[in-house]
C-alpha cells in the first residue's frame, strides 16, 4: 500500500490532513477509517494494512483539533463541524472513484461521527462499521450532571474538564505505553465544548437509529472502561437494517483493533467486508 499524506479545507478554513492508502493492483473498493477522540489515524497503520489485503482503497482523516490537523486541539461545539469535514473528503473519494460507494469504518468518538453522517449519507455508503460506540452516556454520569456539562459546552466550550484515563485503551501494556508516548495524541483534559457535543449527540443518535437501513457491522468489548457497552447493543436492536452484525468480546477493553486478541476481531471485520 502506497501512503500519500494530503490535505482539504475543512469548515471555517480549518486545513484537514488525511491518508491515502492506495494497492498496488487497482482497487476493489475504498473506506473510509474515522478515528476517536484525542487520537489520529496514524494509530490504524495496522488496520489499514489488513483492509489492504482486500485490495480497498483507504482514505483517514485526521479530525480538526486532533493529530496533524488544524484547529484548536480537541476544541468543537457539535459533531457537525466533523462530519461537514467528513462530507468534504466523501466528495474527494467520489472523484476519485466514481460509482463505487465506499464502506464508513469510525471507532469511539469516530464512530459517533460515522453514524451521524451515515443517517444522511446512506445512498452514498456500501456499509457501516461502528467499534466502541458512545450511544448511551456512562452509568457514573447521573441527568443532573449531563445538563450541565451540555451547558458548559455551550458555554465554556474550551473549559478542561477531565482527562481520558490511557489504562482502559488497552489491556496490552505496550499499547498503553505508546498511547501515553504518542506526542501526535491529546493528553490533556477534555475540552467542555466536545463534551457537551458527544452527550447531545448520543440523544440524537438514540432517536435516529431505526432511520439506518444499510448493512451495519456493529464490534464492541465487553469490559470497555470508556464507553459503555450498553450503547453498541442498542444499535443492534434499534436500527431499521435488516443487516445488522453485533460482537461484543468477552473480556476485551476500549480499542478493539489493539487488544491482544486483535487478529480475532481483524479477521471478524475482514469477514465481513467479503461478504457486502
Amino acid at each position: 500500500m502506497q501512503r500519500d499524506e494530503l490535505s482539504l479545507t475543512g469548515g471555517g478554513g480549518v486545513r484537514i490532513v488525511y491518508d491515502a492508502w492506495t494497492p498496488a493492483d487497482p482497487p476493489t473498493g475504498a473506506v473510509v477509517l474515522v478515528h476517536g477522540l484525542g487520537e489520529h489515524a496514524g494509530r490504524y497503520h495496522h488496520v489499514v494494512a489488513r483492509l489492504g489485503e482486500l485490495g480497498l482503497a483507504v482514505y483517514a482523516p485526521d479530525h480538526r483539533g486532533h493529530g496533524r490537523s488544524g484547529g484548536k486541539r480537541v476544541l468543537a461545539r457539535s459533531i457537525g463541524e466533523f462530519t461537514g469535514d467528513l462530507h468534504l473528503l466523501f466528495a474527494e473519494v467520489a472523484r476519485r472513484h466514481p460509482g463505487r460507494p465506499p464502506f464508513l469504518i469510525g471507532h469511539s468518538m469516530g464512530a459517533m461521527i460515522a453514524a451521524s453522517y451515515a443517517f444522511d449519507h446512506q445512498a452514498s455508503l456500501r456499509g457501516l462499521v461502528l467499534s466502541g460506540t458512545p450511544v448511551v452516556p456512562g452509568a457514573g454520569i447521573p441527568k443532573p450532571a449531563q445538563a450541565v456539562a451540555k451547558a458548559l459546552g455551550r458555554i465554556a466550550p474550551g473549559l478542561p474538564l477531565q482527562a481520558l484515563p490511557s489504562k482502559y485503551v488497552s489491556r496490552d501494556p505496550a499499547v498503553v505505553a505508546r498511547y501515553d508516548a504518542d506526542p501526535l495524541v491529546h493528553h490533556g483534559k477534555i475540552p467542555a465544548g466536545i463534551g457537551g457535543a458527544m452527550l447531545t449527540q448520543m440523544g440524537v443518535i438514540q432517536t435516529r437509529l431505526p432511520e439506518l437501513t444499510l448493512p451495519v457491522l456493529v464490534l464492541h468489548g465487553s469490559e470497555d472502561g470508556l464507553v459503555d457497552p450498553a450503547g453498541s447493543r442498542l444499535i443492534a436492536e434499534r436500527a431499521g437494517s435488516s443487516d445488522v452484525t453485533l460482537h461484543v468480546y468477552d473480556g476485551l477493553y476500549h480499542e478493539v483493533y489493539n487488544e491482544p486478541e486483535q487478529d480475532r476481531v481483524l479477521d471478524d471485520l475482514i469477514e465481513w467486508l467479503k461478504a457486502h
